[in-house]
């Protein structure tokens, strides 16, 4: 209830927003992967995954709001996440912050609560034509599972080739205070994950092509305290084909 409460919230804050602009812009996606892949880990064990969501953007104040779906193998078999927030630019770097809302409507919260929330910051910039680098950065203070406050750090980049053929990565570093979760002692943990690839636009249709992986090992505590496991963490190439609406 808490969370649904706080996906109401983000939608309700950027509201004045759009009743204050005459141009409500409305896109939408839909995708098809061999892997759902969040931060590293596999959220449907390495089983395909039909993805999709819309997005609105309220006239030029910056403003937007939105929701993505996919299916997972646990919590109900289903996330659903609601999100908002603002972009603009200061000079050359363009901003982006907002408050997403991650919900396992199936799941049982029995055990340990699956939902939870971020706040983020983003920012990117253009250094070259075509060459855009930027970063990330995430705040829960309390992530999935009941696993405490977690902080996700992020550096990519992404150039465009052609009009068609793109490359792009991306380095982070994931934090958990509690990967062991209720009930127990408290048991810290981190790790990097990384993934490259490249994107080719044809019929319509973004197909993309990326090596996806993580330093998580054997017998890290994220492991032996059961947040995750080795499969799951293990390095893969995930190919996506994606829909813009």
């Amino acid at each position: 209830m808490r969370n649904l409460l706080i996906a109401g919230a983000l939608m309700a804050s950027v509201a004045p927003a759009a009743m204050a602009q005459e141009a409500v812009t409305i896109t939408g996606n839909v995708a098809l992967a061999t892997d759902y892949a969040f931060r590293g880990i596999s959220q449907t064990s390495q089983n395909p995954a039909i993805q999709g969501g819309f997005d609105a953007t309220f006239g030029s104040s910056g403003f937007y709001a939105g929701t993505w779906g996919s299916n997972v193998a646990f919590g109900g078999s289903l996330e659903l996440d609601v999100y908002g927030g603002w972009k603009t630019t200061l000079g050359p770097v363009g901003l982006d912050i907002g408050v997403i809302d991650y919900l396992y409507p199936g799941a049982s919260d029995d055990a340990a609560e699956l939902d939870y929330y971020e706040g983020y910051i983003k920012g990117s910039f253009t250094p070259a034509t075509g060459f855009t680098l930027g970063g990330a950065a995430y705040y829960s203070p309390e992530f999935t599972a009941e696993t405490g406050a977690a902080t996700y750090l992020e550096i990519n980049g992404a150039y465009a080739v052609s009009d068609v053929f793109s490359i792009s990565g991306a380095f982070g570093q994931q934090s958990i205070d509690d990967v062991n979760g209720p009930p127990g002692a408290e048991v810290d943990d981190d790790y990097t994950t990384y993934n490259i690839g490249a994107t080719y636009t044809l019929g319509g249709l973004g197909w993309d092509l990326r090596y996806v992986g993580t330093s998580i090992d054997d017998g890290d505590p994220i492991i032996t305290n059961g947040f995750t496991n080795v499969i799951d963490s293990d390095d893969r190439f995930i190919l996506s084909v994606k829909k813009s609406l």
